[in-house]
């Protein structure tokens, strides 16, 4: 009797780990970025994977439109105060789906891209080019700063029956960790990862 409950605990603990690295590949995870020094200011592009549950891609397409935003910041520590937050910029993506043409849309800054399939229309979303996320009249070249970049589901636009959902189901709740990283604009070369 007692090997039949060490079966069933190890059967229990095998599943448990089966399950928790299911929800753990769901999210948005930063790929790789590159900051760049254009003219006088400083362009990003970034890739995150992003790997939606299967609940988020049947409300997408139920036709529940999805807003994912970018936040990039850049911060100069002080000693004798608060840090100071040079430079704070955001960037929202919308991801919809439209069944008369069976498509995902896509929409950032202007710009519309179509997708057949949810993969396509995650990895467009997930792909940021050319952003100016800093203007160099604004920091000053001799102080150094750390950069900070994520990619979050804004959850403030989701429809009001989907914000109550949101608040008691983590999957609704899908954002990247922060990456921080030294940033100093006396550097000539693009930043990288």
């Amino acid at each position: 009797m007692s090997q039949r409950i060490k079966q069933f605990i190890l059967l229990g603990l095998m599943a448990l780990s089966l399950f928790s690295t299911a929800v753990s590949a769901e999210g948005i995870k930063i790929k790789s970025f590159e900051l760049e020094k254009v003219d006088n200011d400083w362009v990003l592009s970034a890739a995150f994977q992003i790997e939606l549950s299967p609940g988020l891609e049947d409300a997408v397409q139920k036709g529940v439109v999805l807003y994912f935003q970018t936040d990039f910041d850049l911060v100069r520590s002080r000693w004798y105060w608060f840090d100071e937050k040079a430079i704070v910029a955001q960037r929202q993506t919308r991801l919809s789906y439209q069944p008369l043409t069976q498509q995902y849309r896509i929409a950032s800054e202007g710009l519309t891209f179509s997708a057949r399939t949810i993969s396509e229309a995650l990895q467009a979303v997930g792909s940021i080019g050319g952003w100016r996320v800093i203007d160099g009249n604004q920091i000053d070249p001799s102080k150094s700063y750390s950069a900070g970049l994520r990619m979050s589901l804004d959850l403030s636009k989701l429809p009001k029956p989907f914000q109550v959902n949101a608040l008691n189901n983590r999957e609704w709740n899908v954002s990247s960790e922060w990456l921080h990283f030294p940033f100093s604009a006396s550097s000539p070369s693009p930043i990288k990862r």
